[in-house]
């Protein structure tokens, strides 16, 4: 099993080495590839130092599977390439989750759909990810009419630069800025860039992503994506609205039931999900679980997630191992 991680140097690749060692996924030679200035830099993999090489040399080796975290431009423009040469691309950028011709995967849901003909397998925004595990199987009982989301989002989804500038005003140090504004001590009502209706893209992806994951648009999706001074995860604030009645024990049930979510929710003993105890994480955590008493068969969650490993990094994995399982490679 040869597989290529592009992106290999930055936050998303870094995580996806550490779950490729911690679940032993069969990789047999591993192409560590990244930008040309990355080039020859040597990386740890389990009892190992590989180089890093070119994404030219990476195509040449014609591996089975190239996992893809370096951006929607580099992914447009490389992973046809690596298709073309028989490779199943896995990637974790927006570049492909809304091409009809392209699947958006979230295993636990949907891996059924892939076949040995897809050669490029969309991974899901991150906050998205978290937001169907917890909603599919309300939606299977119960059926959503609308959902409103709110969201807030660790700076570790913008990328390492954001990270350095919270660390950098938290000891008093001006630096390089990866948002407008200070992060520390704030709340940013502003997630990805603005699109011509005033929603972020980050709000867009939310309203539209779930949809087609789910191969249903008779629910609608409206959300308010924030970023926040936390590095461990993402929270999301959700209210949806069910066609039919629910009883809490019953959902509390559901959850439980599901594989890959966990809950916590127990006011008495001030149990609910936090991104502090979701970091490093690969469960999708639901607490906060109350009727929303202003309207009929609607109810409130509160649900966290590392949004580099079930957001990113873990969920791509999923996807290999079901592919590898089920013989589609």
């Amino acid at each position: 099993m040869k597989l290529a991680l592009v992106g290999a140097t930055g936050m998303v690749g870094e995580v996806m080495l550490k779950v490729l060692a911690e679940r032993n996924f069969p990789v047999t030679e591993l192409l560590l590839v990244a930008s040309n200035k990355s080039i020859g830099k040597e990386i740890a993999f389990k009892d190992r130092v590989l180089k890093v090489i070119g994404i030219e040399e990476a195509i040449a080796a014609k591996p089975a599977i190239a996992l893809f975290s370096a951006g929607g431009s580099t992914s447009l423009e490389w992973a046809p390439k690596f298709a073309a040469v028989g490779t199943t691309v896995i990637d974790n950028s927006s570049a492909w989750r809304m091409d009809p011709g392209k699947k958006l995967i979230v295993p636990e849901l949907n891996a059924h759909l892939l076949e040995k003909s897809d050669k490029i397998i969309a991974n899901p925004n991150c906050s998205t990810i978290q937001l169907v595990m917890a909603l599919a199987p309300l939606h299977k009982s119960y059926k959503m009419k609308r959902v409103v989301v709110s969201t807030y989002q660790s700076v570790s989804g913008t990328g390492l630069k954001a990270v350095e500038q919270m660390e950098n005003e938290m000891a008093g140090i001006t630096g390089e800025m990866a948002y407008p504004y200070p992060i520390h001590k704030n709340a940013l009502p502003h997630c990805d860039v603005f699109e011509e209706n005033g929603y972020t893209k980050e709000e867009m992806k939310l309203a539209r992503e779930p949809q087609k994951i789910l191969n249903d648009t008779s629910f609608s999706i409206t959300a308010t994506a924030v970023r926040i001074p936390t590095v461990g995860g993402h929270s999301e604030s959700i209210n949806v609205q069910f066609e039919n009645n629910f009883e809490l024990a019953d959902v509390r049930k559901l959850l439980h039931d599901t594989v890959g979510v966990t809950v916590q929710d127990n006011p008495l003993t001030n149990t609910y999900p936090m991104p502090i105890y979701a970091q490093n994480k690969d469960e999708v955590f639901v607490g906060r679980i109350r009727r929303d008493e202003s309207q009929a068969n609607t109810l409130n969650l509160w649900i966290v997630s590392d949004n580099l490993r079930k957001g990113a990094a873990t969920n791509a994995i999923q996807i290999a191992e079901y592919l590898i399982a089920q013989d589609l490679i």
